[in-house]
Parts: structure tokens; sequence; C-alpha cells
């Protein structure tokens, strides 16, 4: 089951979305997308990004849109990188302008 307290991601929804479904494993779904098998099973175990190329072979594979798989991707990226640097944001002095 997904924490959603925590981010998630996108290999954690691909293995538990469309792989464990579909009973695919990481080998059989590397060799439909003629990547290394090692670049499946790193992004199923949270380990590498989801990348440009992989979007592209996931989306044409799953019918999806490689934005849909970028923008997860984005979306952790921006979860993680604002929590390791929450206090040093919170810092920043919003602009105000005078109006």
């Amino acid at each position: 089951m997904l924490n959603l307290d925590t981010p998630i991601h996108p290999g954690e929804i691909l293995r538990q979305e469309y792989l464990a479904p579909l009973g695919l494993k990481p080998y059989t779904l590397a060799k439909k997308l003629h990547v290394p098998r090692t670049r499946i099973e790193r992004l199923t175990h949270k380990a590498t990004p989801v990348t440009l190329d992989t979007a592209l072979r996931l989306a044409k594979f799953f019918g999806t849109t490689p934005q849909f798989w970028m923008n997860m991707q984005a979306s952790y990226d921006l979860a993680v990188q604002g929590r390791a640097e929450q206090a040093e944001i919170a810092e920043i002095e919003q602009l105000k302008v005078a109006g």
C-alpha cells in the first residue's frame, strides 16, 4: 500500500499500479521496451529516476504520455528536495511589490 505522507517514487507506481496487476516482471518489461534489464529493476527499486528516454518508452508501451511519467518524477524530486531544503527556503524573504 502506498504511504501518502511521503513522496512516491515513480518506480513504486510502475511496480504497484502497472507491473503487479499485469503480472509483469521488470525483466519482461525491459525486453519489451528494448532497454537493459537493470534500468527497469533500478527504477522499480527507487534507485534511479525516470529519464526522458524511459518516459517515452513507458508511455508508448502503456498507452500513457511521456508527460505522465516525467510529471511524476518532477513531483517526486520537488517533494524530496523541498523537504531537504525546507529550513533554508523558509529564510528567503518574499518580494513585496509596492502598489
